[in-house]
């Protein structure tokens, strides 16, 4: 197995074959497997059988399912678009969030591979990058916080609409249909008077879609951001 990162990898040379492969054609067909199953449904088999080819051929081009998760992660990194460079740092990085959901939503399992450990692909770099520069504040360490603030927010709200987008699959009930189910058990809860808070939710809270409630939640850390750094 090679020491080299796969980004710094050349792919072997090309050779005549009914079934000609690369890079590309892998990762792509890895992405739309997981589009339509999950993760688990990407393997060197599956993707192999996708591409009418025998999965030893893939070992030329990626060495482990480690590093085609990374050349998945990367190029759904490339469909996000960067903020303009003239955008001010609350425009730029309400792009950037919107950006990373809509990706999510697409592909539910790029949620599954995002974590605190940056990923180092080209287009993953390219994105740190464009972020962090959309934070023009002069201490890095606050552009560091503001933009880990903000990813932090967007991680795990979209994480809770996936997981609820694959709970209505699995059970076949909406949330609004799990709610009616489990009212009569909530009522009597309620109605003993230890959840007086959780009461005003059920009772006063207004219904919103899953778009309008992460653009409020945006908001609040947007406006947290802007009070630190624009304290009145």
């Amino acid at each position: 197995m090679s020491n080299e990162a796969v980004w710094d990898r050349p792919e072997p040379p090309s050779k005549p074959s009914p079934t000609p492969l690369s890079r590309d054609l892998i990762v792509n067909a890895a992405i739309r497997l997981a589009d339509g199953g999950g993760l688990d449904e990407v393997s060197f088999r599956k993707v192999a059988a996708a591409l009418n080819a025998g999965p030893m051929r893939l070992y030329g081009y990626v060495e482990t399912k480690a590093e085609l998760l990374d050349l998945m992660v990367d190029e759904v990194y490339g469909e996000i678009t960067p903020p303009s460079p003239s955008a001010d740092w609350r425009t730029g990085l309400r792009h950037v969030a919107h950006g990373v959901r809509d990706a999510a939503k697409r592909h539910e399992w790029f949620i599954d591979l995002l974590s605190n450990r940056p990923h180092q692909g080209p287009n993953a770099l390219t994105h740190m990058e464009t972020t962090l520069a959309t934070v023009r504040f002069e201490n890095i360490d606050d552009v560091l916080g503001a933009v880990g603030a903000v990813m932090a927010y967007v991680f795990g709200a979209v994480r809770g609409e996936i997981t609820e987008l694959r709970a209505e699959r699995s059970t076949g009930m909406t949330e609004e249909q799990w709610q009616r189910a489990s009212g009569p058990y909530m009522q009597r809860m309620l109605a003993t008077g230890r959840f007086p808070t959780l009461a005003r939710v059920m009772h006063e809270s207004s219904d919103s879609d899953p778009a309008h409630r992460f653009e409020v939640g945006l908001d609040y850390v947007l406006d947290g951001i802007a009070t630190r750094h624009n304290p009145a």
